[in-house]
């Protein structure tokens, strides 16, 4: 059967923004979790100096393999055909590894998605987010995310904790978390990391979330 085709029409896809009901709008889950400090990559774009490179385009080069490799998992489970001509061929060839390795888990186990890339919002705690995968995995209900980084950091499960609270609130049921930290190269690998209670990064993402606010309103006295 012929797959239906989609469009990839810009190569920086412009951020997702998040709206309550009444019209009000709220801050991402990544940008909540961007309160936090970040030791190690800050000493990254060091290390990125000293080597005589700029981070700026080292960092833009990874996320564009990063977007990529998302994009072609997703159309994969959508199962309609990517357009990934506004990619490099380099970039092109360091996503299909990624790829290659998804479609070897995915062999190894019956994924049946439910949702993909799904926008949802907490009307409760007023914030939002997108879901990578939401769906069965070997007939457990699972929230799936999925990494082209090389390595797996906390801050991610503060991340997934959130996006459970997103799907619970909209009515759906949560039995665990996995992220799949995908590389986009033989040297970075693969690694499956689950989690079955997020109850504390939780805690911490709800932390966050009061920063975030805090900091927001004091902004607004201070002008």
């Amino acid at each position: 059967m012929a797959k239906a085709k989609e469009k990839l029409s810009e190569k920086t896809k412009v951020h997702t923004q998040y709206y309550l009901s009444d019209g009000a709008k709220v801050p991402s889950v990544t940008t909540i979790i961007g309160v936090l400090n970040k030791p190690a990559l800050l000493h990254w774009a060091w290390q990125m100096g000293i080597d005589g490179k700029d981070y700026r385009t080292v960092r833009d080069e990874a996320a564009d393999v990063g977007t990529l490799a998302h994009y072609l998992i997703l159309c994969h489970l959508k199962g309609i055909e990517p357009n990934v001509s506004a990619y490099s061929l380099e970039n092109q060839k360091k996503a299909a590894n990624s790829m290659a390795k998804f479609l070897d888990w995915e062999s190894k186990h019956k994924l049946e998605p439910i949702l993909l890339e799904e926008y949802l919002i907490s009307e409760v705690c007023r914030f939002g987010g997108t879901v990578d995968c939401y769906g069965k995995v070997d007939d457990e209900l699972i929230l799936l995310d999925f990494k082209t980084s090389k390595a797996i950091y906390t801050d991610m499960f503060y991340q997934l904790a959130a996006y459970e609270h997103l799907l619970v609130e909209n009515g759906h049921t949560v039995k665990g978390a996995k992220i799949l930290r995908i590389g986009r190269s033989e040297e970075e690998g693969f690694e499956e990391r689950s989690m079955r209670d997020l109850t504390n990064h939780w805690e911490v993402f709800l932390s966050c979330l009061n920063i975030y606010e805090l900091t927001k309103q004091i902004k607004k006295e201070f002008k």
